[in-house]
This record gives structure tokens, C-alpha cells and sequence, in this order.
């Protein structure tokens, strides 16, 4: 057991990697300069999937991704309320959702291919259900 703070936390493995914290923008563009002009934070961009405008945080042990209100994917038009969205990312989808099955868990959805990775909808209590998933695409942590 270490001390934070001097709070006593206990250091266990933990099956969660990273955090991939969501920013709906009406200007992604220009939410994304901020990051990296301004704050200057390291990042990378997805050029295979999203092209070298598509550009991912890097903010220490999580990630910060700027998605637009609307746009096109795919042909498809697309229009998202702005908000925030939180999603847990792992190494292995399949094994995260097992442990977290035999921990009580309810799984909503999946683990199912969602195309920038393998994703399943998980129930949290009291509030609204997480996205946990195994990436596919670039990610600006270290892995």
C-alpha cells in the first residue's frame, strides 16, 4: 500500500490501460489548434482513418480526441449534441468483458467490431453506460 496525498491507495493491476475522454465540438478544427497550439499538447494523427487533421492528445495517462457536431461518415450525414463522453480502453476486449461478466457486471452490447476498435457497451450504476474497447486506432499514449 503506497501513500498519495496521504490518502493510503492500494496498487493492484488494473485491466484498464487508458482513458479516452471524448470532446464534442461545432468547430473541432478549431477546439484541436487550441490543444495543440495553445496548450501544446503532444499528439498524433490518424491518417489512415481519418486523415492528418484527425488529431488525438496525448494529456499524460488519457487521451483528449475533438469529434465534431456534424459532418459526414461514410456518405452518411451525422449530427451529435455537444458533450463530453467518456471511454475506458483496454488491451483485450474479449478478456475484459469475461472478468468483467464473472465480477457482476452488465454488458449492454458486444464486445462487437465498431471499426476504430472492439467495443462493448457496459451498465454503470446510477449513471449513464461506458464505452470500454480495445483500440484500432492511432493512440496517443504510450502503450
Amino acid at each position: 500500500m503506497a501513500l498519495a496525498g496521504g490518502l493510503a491507495v492500494d496498487r493492484v493491476e488494473s485491466m484498464i490501460s487508458a482513458v479516452h475522454a471524448l470532446m464534442y465540438s461545432d468547430d473541432a478544427p478549431a477546439t484541436r489548434a487550441f490543444f495543440r497550439d495553445v496548450l501544446q499538447l503532444p499528439f498524433v494523427s490518424d491518417d489512415e482513418n481519418e486523415g492528418p487533421d484527425w488529431l488525438i492528445f496525448d494529456a499524460g495517462p488519457c487521451e483528449i480526441a475533438m469529434h465534431p457536431t456534424t459532418g459526414q461518415h461514410s456518405g452518411e450525414a451525422f449530427r451529435a449534441p455537444r458533450h463530453h463522453q467518456l471511454s475506458l480502453m483496454v488491451e483485450d476486449a474479449e478478456a475484459t468483458a469475461a472478468t468483467l461478466r464473472e465480477r457482476g457486471a452488465s454488458i449492454l452490447a458486444g464486445p462487437v467490431d465498431m471499426g476504430f476498435g472492439i467495443g462493448m457497451e457496459v451498465e454503470v450504476p446510477g449513471t449513464d453506460a461506458i464505452l470500454i474497447y480495445q483500440p484500432k486506432h492511432a493512440t496517443a499514449y504510450a502503450r
